[in-house]
Protein backbone atom coordinates (compact mmCIF):
# COMPACT_ATOMS: atom_id res chain seq x y z
CA UNK A 1 0.00 0.00 0.00
CA UNK A 2 2.77 2.70 0.47
CA UNK A 3 0.87 4.13 3.24
CA UNK A 4 1.64 4.60 6.77
CA UNK A 5 -2.04 4.38 8.33
CA UNK A 6 -1.75 5.50 11.79
CA UNK A 7 0.81 7.34 13.67
CA UNK A 8 2.75 4.21 15.12
CA UNK A 9 3.11 2.57 12.10
CA UNK A 10 5.92 5.38 11.19
CA UNK A 11 8.81 7.16 13.39
CA UNK A 12 8.12 10.36 12.65
CA UNK A 13 4.79 11.03 12.52
CA UNK A 14 4.50 14.54 13.16
CA UNK A 15 7.49 15.52 10.43
CA UNK A 16 5.68 13.43 8.02
CA UNK A 17 2.28 14.90 8.36
CA UNK A 18 1.02 15.59 4.75
CA UNK A 19 4.10 13.91 2.92
CA UNK A 20 3.35 10.96 0.76
CA UNK A 21 2.36 8.41 2.10
CA UNK A 22 1.13 9.88 5.33
CA UNK A 23 -1.33 12.60 3.56
CA UNK A 24 -4.39 12.98 4.72
CA UNK A 25 -6.38 11.54 2.27
CA UNK A 26 -3.80 8.20 1.33
CA UNK A 27 -4.68 7.48 5.47
CA UNK A 28 -8.06 8.29 4.47
CA UNK A 29 -8.85 5.93 2.10
CA UNK A 30 -6.94 3.19 4.09
CA UNK A 31 -9.29 4.34 6.58
CA UNK A 32 -12.37 3.65 4.54
CA UNK A 33 -10.88 -0.05 3.17
CA UNK A 34 -11.33 -1.30 7.19
CA UNK A 35 -15.02 0.47 7.06
CA UNK A 36 -15.50 -1.23 4.21
CA UNK A 37 -14.91 -4.71 5.94
CA UNK A 38 -11.50 -5.71 5.68
CA UNK A 39 -8.71 -6.10 8.94
CA UNK A 40 -5.30 -5.04 9.02
CA UNK A 41 -3.76 -8.51 10.16
CA UNK A 42 -0.54 -7.30 11.43
CA UNK A 43 -2.27 -4.19 13.67
CA UNK A 44 -5.17 -6.90 14.68
CA UNK A 45 -3.00 -8.92 16.34
CA UNK A 46 -0.33 -6.13 17.61
CA UNK A 47 -2.17 -3.25 18.75
CA UNK A 48 0.45 -1.75 20.08
CA UNK A 49 3.94 -2.89 18.80
CA UNK A 50 5.62 -0.49 16.54
CA UNK A 51 7.57 -2.07 13.99
CA UNK A 52 8.74 -1.22 10.31
CA UNK A 53 8.57 -2.74 6.87
CA UNK A 54 10.42 0.29 5.26
CA UNK A 55 13.66 2.02 5.36
CA UNK A 56 14.90 4.90 3.47
CA UNK A 57 18.59 3.89 2.62
CA UNK A 58 19.16 7.34 3.26
CA UNK A 59 21.30 8.09 6.93
CA UNK A 60 21.43 4.57 8.53
CA UNK A 61 17.46 4.89 9.32
CA UNK A 62 17.27 1.03 9.17
CA UNK A 63 20.01 0.80 11.87
CA UNK A 64 19.16 3.64 13.52
CA UNK A 65 15.16 2.30 13.97
CA UNK A 66 13.55 4.59 11.52
CA UNK A 67 11.13 3.19 9.56
CA UNK A 68 7.47 3.20 8.53
CA UNK A 69 4.72 0.36 8.33
CA UNK A 70 3.58 0.53 4.91
CA UNK A 71 3.20 -2.85 3.95
CA UNK A 72 -0.10 -4.97 4.71
CA UNK A 73 -2.19 -8.24 4.21
CA UNK A 74 -5.37 -6.99 4.80
CA UNK A 75 -7.93 -9.77 5.03
CA UNK A 76 -11.86 -9.59 4.95
CA UNK A 77 -13.68 -9.42 8.25
CA UNK A 78 -14.78 -12.61 7.78
CA UNK A 79 -11.76 -14.17 7.85
CA UNK A 80 -9.94 -12.27 10.31
CA UNK A 81 -10.61 -15.40 12.87
CA UNK A 82 -8.51 -17.35 10.72
CA UNK A 83 -5.77 -15.31 10.58
CA UNK A 84 -3.13 -17.77 13.04
CA UNK A 85 -0.05 -14.62 12.65
CA UNK A 86 0.92 -11.79 11.37
CA UNK A 87 4.36 -10.65 11.11
CA UNK A 88 7.06 -8.76 9.62
CA UNK A 89 10.35 -10.11 8.94
CA UNK A 90 12.61 -7.21 9.55
CA UNK A 91 15.28 -9.35 10.12
CA UNK A 92 15.82 -10.01 6.02
CA UNK A 93 17.45 -7.65 4.08
CA UNK A 94 17.65 -7.42 0.16
CA UNK A 95 15.72 -4.16 -0.29
CA UNK A 96 14.50 -0.96 1.31
CA UNK A 97 11.35 -3.27 2.39
CA UNK A 98 11.18 -6.60 4.19
CA UNK A 99 8.96 -9.20 4.00
CA UNK A 100 5.28 -8.62 5.95
CA UNK A 101 4.07 -12.74 5.81
CA UNK A 102 0.84 -13.92 6.98
CA UNK A 103 -0.36 -17.69 8.38
CA UNK A 104 -3.68 -18.03 7.91
CA UNK A 105 -6.33 -21.59 8.25
CA UNK A 106 -8.64 -21.29 5.68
Amino acid sequence: MNVAHEEIDLKNPKQNSGNAGFSDEERGKFTDLLVAGFTDTFRWQHPDTVEYSWWSYRMNAREKGIGWRIDYFLVSDRLRDKVDASYICGDIYGSDHCPVGLDINV
